[in-house]
């Protein structure tokens, strides 16, 4: 008989199931409060009952957790001082998706040299996001495989579906079933049906195949996520930020029936891909809602302990605090943008 199958396939490697990983690193009733409360307070932002603005800000992507424990803590202080008129959440991203090849995150491969030891990924993970919470610190990531809530979704406060995955069924399936707030960026093109779609795709029930607290294969049943907002992070034909298409993307939405409320990236082609004018968008964005414009309710901004980017050629000689994925600004210019954005919302 000759063989139909497995033709591509080099080995299968046996994982720990969800349950067990939570065993081994079990959420505390500190941290559940936490994760509880900031999910609350972001429905309430989202809902236009609660007046903060929302602030997503870290590393583009997490490959050192001593250099993101640093971070956490730098960004404790100023988190504290500015939560009456700022909720910030830490972007604490483990998952890449890439356009065509690269390094896929801490989860896929958390020694940065092929490996792909994603047991030790999703460990590295799990913790990374319980000492974030320990330090009163919501965090916010993007799920990118849908195996991976399972493992990590009960220590996070908001998700992102990508620009690359949010017209995937897949993950409109799986966002229709998680027990946060989700964000749904724009296409890698500019346009922002594919995340309008998504957003109501996901308010809907699904059924769906996928695997339980034990790792068994499953039928997964949903209610669906009313918790939805768009994020506009620009594309091919530009940048969205500006006054003109934040006030077409609220009119969108508010004809697909959809609340108008909406998160821009700073990042992306919002920035045309220049770490260096992050600060322009948020100064842009900041004065939109300053100036009336309540529909915006947060901001992204990827951020890291030092400015720049890295490649990833060696993983025992990076330079720490610096990112191996995109362009990041540097702590002193996010506290500076923080609290001067603080300081305006008088």
């Amino acid at each position: 008989m000759r063989k139909t199958q497995y033709l591509h396939i080099a080995s299968t490697i046996p994982l720990t199931s969800p349950r067990q990983l939570k065993t081994d690193f079990p959420i505390t009733d500190e941290v559940s409060d936490l994760v509880s409360r900031s999910r609350e307070d972001l429905i309430q932002i989202l809902n236009g009952d609660d007046s903060r603005l929302v602030a997503m800000v870290g590393p583009c992507s997490i490959h050192n957790v001593e250099a993101a424990m640093e971070y956490a803590r730098k960004l404790q202080r100023v988190a504290h001082d500015v939560r009456d008129r700022i909720l910030v959440i830490m972007r604490v991203y483990f998952e890449k998706p890439r356009t065509t090849v690269g390094w896929k995150g801490l989860i896929n491969d958390p020694h940065l040299d092929d490996s792909f030891d994603i047991g030790t990924g999703l460990k590295l993970a799990r913790q990374v996001l319980l000492d974030v919470a320990k330090l009163g610190i919501p965090a916010a990531t993007e799920l990118l495989e849908p195996v991976t809530p399972q493992y990590i979704a009960d220590l996070i406060t908001l998700t992102a579906i990508g620009a690359r995955t949010t017209e995937s069924p897949t993950h409109r399936q799986m966002a229709s079933g998680l027990s946060m707030p989700v964000g749904y960026k724009n296409g890698t093109d500019g346009e922002l049906q594919v995340a309008i779609d998504a957003m109501i795709a996901a308010r809907s029930p699904h059924s769906f195949l996928g695997i339980d607290q034990d790792g068994q294969t499953c039928i997964v049943n949903t209610t669906g996520n009313p918790f939805g907002h768009v994020i506009l992070r620009g594309g091919r034909s530009g940048p969205n930020y500006q006054a003109a298409a934040v006030a077409s993307a609220v009119e969108r939405l508010t004809h697909a029936g959809l609340a108008p409320r909406l998160v821009v990236d700073c990042s992306h082609a919002n920035s045309n891909k220049d770490y260096k004018r992050q600060s322009v968008v948020w100064e842009d964005v900041v004065d939109q809602r300053i100036t009336g414009n309540r529909n915006i309710i947060g901001l992204m901004l990827e951020s890291n302990l030092l400015p720049g980017k890295q490649d990833l050629r060696d993983p025992n000689n990076l330079q720490y605090g610096v990112s191996i994925t995109d362009g990041c600004i540097g702590w002193d210019e996010t506290e500076r943008l923080l609290r001067e954005t603080y300081a305006k919302l008088k």
